[in-house]
């Protein structure tokens, strides 16, 4: 396959996303792992048998000696791009965001790694970020949380959303997908928003808990991990932000 001409979507340090006429291609770096770009396919090809409308994965193949993962292209714009364009109607799409994410809650996908145990891997292996006492006690807290089998995505935020012109919205990049608590994937959904803007987070939270009837409370006492699990990332401008949220753990 030569991409030389093709459009670039994406570029992230491990990855670069060309649209090739009907599929997108992801081409990873070296660096990324052979491994991980098989799992992220293996994610997505596991959503899929969820009966949950998605992309589907193509093909897994190497480009120039680079391991790439093509997937049906979608047509329409992010709900993200949408967002920013038409702040009046930010509360609209908001509805419609959360609306999207508790569908796909409801869906199942019994393969799919289990969310306590990433987040438990994710906490685990923050040695050289956040001290032995506050790795056990955060482990701690998601022992105690509620064993849950809902499709979560593991990045859900408006730029993993594409809506077609029709208003048809559909849910790409399942690279993080688990199976688990859906408030354990709103927290990370919630400190994904207040990074940008507070607000906005906590718009999403007040309709997420009204639409799911769920305790704003019982989603708070999932930051702290979300947040642990969102420093694994290594994003430098994010680590005092996500540090506070684990810094206020009240550990009763």
């Amino acid at each position: 396959m030569n991409l030389k001409n093709k459009k670039v979507f994406l570029t992230r340090p491990y990855k670069v996303v060309y649209r090739d006429g009907d599929r997108i291609v992801k081409v990873f770096t070296k660096e990324h792992g052979k491994a991980n770009v098989f799992n992220e396919a293996l994610c997505q090809a596991r959503v899929e048998e969820s009966g949950l409308n998605i992309p589907k994965v193509l093909e897994v193949s190497q480009i120039d000696g680079e391991w790439a993962i093509s997937i049906e292209f979608i047509e329409g714009r992010t709900l993200e791009e949408l967002m920013k364009e038409n702040p009046a109607e930010l509360e609209k799409y908001m509805e419609q965001f959360v609306d999207l994410q508790l569908t796909m809650h409801a869906n199942k996908a019994p393969r799919l790694t289990l969310q306590k145990d990433k987040f438990a891997r994710k906490i685990s292996s923050l040695k050289d970020v956040i001290d032995a006492t506050t790795r056990y006690e955060l482990c701690t807290r998601l022992d105690s949380m509620p064993n849950h089998t809902k499709l979560c995505h593991g990045d859900f935020n408006p730029s993993n959303v594409i809506v077609a012109k029709d208003g048809t919205m559909s849910i790409v990049d399942w690279a993080h997908a688990t199976q688990g608590n859906a408030s354990g994937d709103a927290a990370i959904t919630y400190l994904e928003f207040a990074l940008k803007d507070q607000k906005t987070a906590d718009l999403y939270l007040e309709l997420f808990c009204k639409k799911s009837d769920t305790a704003k409370q019982y989603v708070q006492k999932w930051l702290p991990i979300a947040a642990a699990a969102q420093l694994t990332k290594g994003v430098e401008e994010e680590r005092e932000f996500l540090m506070r949220w684990i810094d206020i753990i009240d550990f009763q």
